[in-house]
């Protein structure tokens, strides 16, 4: 793969400190000779039969379907997703343990619904508890967890909160932790995007619950409500919901390669419609689509000239790990050009925001993204420093428009 590095903003001649804020950029081509031209547009998205519905790409957050994905919506059991992501955040933190014997009171037992088929006056394990609300959907295994964890539904309801606004899950509320119609009780298909995608980046080994097919608990086998991990062996979770006013809803996730989408869909007719339109949104992301891991967070995609600093030169990143998601066969028109500031100067953090990295295909940049800097540059001293300050100011002063 081949480099071509060239100037595109030529600076004009201001004063030295105007200087100072002049930018120039760099274009790397991703692929050798001219760029190609973008790839032909995917087919028009499918039909699908929903309230609401999204699917994305879980590296990139890229949007390939949408319909009202920002309408609040009741949620059903879907909530339980949050409720499984708050524990699993007490037991990171090690306030709880899998371990944990977990009292059931006659509150949870009495929980309508869906059932984990728990008994009023025993104990079972958070273990347990985990799957009866992940795999058979226990409302009665969800109250009993909330009340072990925050002494009561509602309490436990406040952190799933807190929890979401720490996710920026900006139209989403809870009222409880097993989705049964509630005023004020509400979320999104792409919170609940955003949601899935925390839960499988932050807690891979609990993520895999979601993949098991069955649970049996107390001589009772129970199935795994979502029919996908059946029909498509590339589905690992995630979750189904169910009421009157919610209608079938399901979030569903699964990894083809080295790319995993996440779809959404709220408020269909049945149960075997929520299967059947989650297949066709995922059957047409992965027709359609692919994504690429480019840059590795941290490794230098740029050393640039420092002055005034100790050290001279600054080697320059991304932050996060940088992935493109793309129409297929599209890569070979992918083109990055990387905006670093003419005149750094120190002194420089480390992870201090210096400069773009941009991604285009053709006319349509596909993503933006900060460079950073990769290690801390002290200021240097009073004589370098005027050294520095005499070479910029003979150098604006010689420069050509």
């Amino acid at each position: 793969m081949s480099t071509d590095c060239t100037s595109l903003v030529r600076p004009r001649a201001p004063g030295p400190i105007a200087l100072a804020r002049l930018l120039f950029a760099w274009t790397i081509a991703l692929a050798a000779g001219p760029a190609a031209g973008a790839a032909a547009a995917p087919a028009p998205p499918p039909d699908v039969a929903a309230s609401s519905y999204l699917l994305v790409d879980a590296d990139t957050l890229r949007v390939l379907v949408e319909h009202n994905s920002h309408e609040p919506m009741p949620p059903a059991s879907l909530t339980k997703i949050m409720t499984a992501y708050v524990a699993e955040v007490e037991l990171t933190a090690g306030r709880i343990k899998l371990e944990d014997q977990v009292p059931v009171s006659v509150n949870a037992w009495r929980t309508g619904g869906s059932r984990m088929f728990i008994r009023e006056g025993t104990t079972v394990s958070l273990d347990d508890l985990l799957r009866g609300v992940i795999i058979s959907s226990g409302n009665d295994a969800s109250v009993a967890l909330a009340e072990y964890i925050a002494g009561s539904e509602s309490a436990f309801a406040d952190m799933m909160n807190q929890q979401a606004a720490r996710l920026g899950l900006k139209n989403t509320h809870f009222q409880n932790a097993t989705g049964l119609p509630a005023p004020d009780h509400y979320t999104t298909a792409w919170d609940l995007a955003l949601l899935t995608r925390a839960l499988i980046r932050e807690y891979p080994e609990h993520y895999a619950i979601y993949a098991e097919r069955s649970f049996n608990f107390n001589n009772i086998d129970q199935p795994n409500r979502n029919r996908l991990l059946w029909r498509d062996r590339t589905v690992d979770g995630v979750k189904t919901g169910h009421t009157e006013e919610a209608g079938y809803c399901l979030v569903a996730s699964a990894l083809r390669g080295n790319m995993r989408l996440i779809s959404v869909v709220m408020g269909t007719d049945s149960d075997e419609a929520r299967m059947r339109e989650s297949q066709k949104l995922l059957s047409y992301g992965f027709r359609y689509f692919e994504t690429h891991k480019l840059y590795d967070a941290g490794v230098p995609l740029k050393t640039a000239r420092v002055w005034y600093g100790v050290d001279r030169e600054i080697q320059l990143g991304a932050r996060e790990d940088v992935y493109v998601t793309i129409t297929r066969g599209a890569y070979d028109g992918l083109q990055a050009e990387l905006l670093v500031p003419r005149a750094i100067e120190a002194p420089v953090a480390e992870g201090q925001e210096i400069g773009l990295l941009r991604l285009s295909l053709g006319d349509e940049t596909v993503l933006e993204t900060p460079l950073v800097a990769l290690a801390a540059i002290e200021e240097a001293g009073i004589f370098r420093r005027l050294i520095d300050f005499f070479v910029l100011l003979f150098a604006n002063l010689f420069s050509s428009e």
